[in-house]
């Protein structure tokens, strides 16, 4: 069976490439804690450049990860966001208890191949998908080397919203102590500010954090397209999606 994937200025300084977090009590205290360690950043807003991703080759050795950001630190993650480079035929490595989502970011398409027989094309510009951690996979990039935005959560502890935005001026973003969110711009440039702080500039390739520190309006202001990522705890979701078009 074949199917097609869905469609889907300054910075702040940052602590190094690859932003992690420690634990620090339940999921919802570690959202909180990101915003607050002062290992990462006072600000409510994170901005991490693109060229500060840590780059590291996969678990099972067939192709390369630059780590975007990792919550709580280390293997015993809850939420990854990382982005993956292929340029040959390559098995995915299994991951257990995980739920991702993958979104193809550059290149001509890739193919996942499921030990299933399920066959899905991620095609340009920014078709994605939802899967299993656990369930094999292989990627065939199409015609040339491919990379993709790698989205993966642990259920059990968290829920997490995936949307594909156009950025034409300005919208809100709106948090509050049980729900952060991360911002990756696909193209384009972008300004996102709050609570009267400096905006944090974001380039194409660069990724924000907006942790969940508190009842917070996150406007982001800008043009060109980007993928926001909304983070909650599980069994925390209803469904609403607190993101609005164009303010005045």
């Amino acid at each position: 069976m074949r199917r097609r994937g869905g469609k889907p200025t300054g910075r702040y300084p940052s602590s190094g490439a690859a932003q992690d977090v420690q634990p620090d009590g339940d999921f919802t205290g570690r959202l909180r804690g990101l915003g607050q360690n002062a290992a990462m950043t006072d600000r409510a807003v994170l901005a991490i450049p693109a060229n500060e991703y840590r780059r590291t080759r996969w678990r099972n050795g067939r192709g390369w990860t630059r780590e975007v950001l990792a919550v709580p630190g280390g293997d015993a993650w809850e939420l990854r966001l990382s982005i993956a480079e292929l340029d040959a035929v390559a098995d995915f490595s299994p991951f257990p208890g995980v739920e991702r989502e993958q979104v193809l970011l550059q290149g001509n398409g890739l193919r996942l191949h499921f030990d299933d027989g399920e066959q899905v094309d991620l095609l340009p510009p920014h078709q994605r998908l939802r899967f299993d951690g656990e369930r094999p996979v292989t990627g065939i990039p199409l015609e040339g080397p491919v990379q993709v935005f790698n989205v993966m959560w642990r259920p059990a502890t968290v829920a997490v919203t995936v949307l594909h935005r156009p950025l034409v001026g300005g919208m809100w973003c709106f948090g509050d102590p049980a729900t952060s969110w991360a911002v990756h711009l696909l193209s384009g440039s972008a300004r996102i500010g709050c609570d009267g702080q400096e905006p944090a500039a974001l380039m194409q390739g660069d990724t924000a954090w907006l942790a969940g520190t508190g009842r917070r309006r996150y406007a982001i202001e800008g043009a060109g397209e980007a993928l926001l990522v909304r983070v909650r705890p599980a069994g925390s979701d209803d469904g609403s999606i607190p993101v609005s078009g164009e303010f005045q």
